[in-house]
């Protein structure tokens, strides 16, 4: 564990997900090729739909509203409707298509296999401290065995813009009835999770599961307020 800037007394610790708790990485290759394959074969005129198409078809929708990016499963239902009335499905079968796909795109996005020590280390932590989920993602912490551990869970679009802005984290606050400046966030990326929590006036952990080096790390923007290399290492905390 290492120490950058001077703590304060900590009374709640804010949490990611994806990345910080479990291995996000190989989750979304999976569901991605699962998701896809289910496209292909659900109409005979999605069957030659390929990822370049997929990727075009959320750019232009972006595009045309800057603000959904803050809400990715409805960017991905959207953008699953729009695919399908583009290769000549009718409106109903497309409104159809695109919720059958999203709901094979549910299940294997909670097909997440969290690590012992991540239940062991929330178990002993919420004994201490109220803990809380904050996502970008669309991970579900029922259907992955960790909203026993939370307090609520807070997810970028229904709850707020997406992190790094500060919506969530000035929300999560107000929930906990605590000021900003005694929650922990904990978080694997360097903008949304340490830049996002430091400048709306948290406490910062960075989890650095990859050996990167602070110092030479192109998105560092600010300092946490310390790094650890292994979710354990949190309940040396008191």
């Amino acid at each position: 564990m290492k120490f950058y800037r001077a703590r304060q007394q900590i009374e709640a610790i804010t949490f990611d997900l994806d990345d910080t708790l479990y291995d996000n990485g190989p989750v979304i290759r999976r569901t991605e090729a699962e998701t896809m394959a289910f496209l292909r074969q659900y109409h005979p005129a999605m069957a030659d739909i390929d990822a370049q198409e997929w990727r075009d078809v959320r750019a232009e929708l972006l595009a045309r509203d800057t603000e959904i990016c803050h809400d990715v499963t409805a960017w991905r239902h959207q953008a699953l409707y729009c695919a399908m009335l583009r290769r000549g499905l009718h409106e109903e079968q497309a409104r159809v298509g695109a919720e059958a796909t999203m709901q094979h795109f549910a299940h294997w996005r909670s097909q997440i296999d969290v690590p012992q020590e991540t239940h062991d280390t929330l178990t002993l932590l919420a004994t201490r401290w109220p803990l809380v989920a904050i996502t970008n993602g669309n991970a579900n912490p029922d259907l992955i065995g960790l909203s026993d551990y939370f307090q609520f869970t807070l997810v970028a679009g229904r709850d707020g813009r997406s992190k790094p802005w500060d919506d969530m984290y000035q929300l999560a606050a107000e929930r906990l009835q605590l000021p900003l400046a005694h929650i922990l966030h904990v978080g694997d990326d360097l903008t949304t999770d340490v830049a996002g929590s430091v400048r709306c006036g948290m406490q910062s952990c960075w989890i650095n599961l990859r050996a990167g080096n602070l110092m030479q790390i192109d998105d560092s923007r600010l300092l946490p307020h310390m790094e650890i290399s292994q979710l354990a290492s949190l309940t040396l905390l008191r």
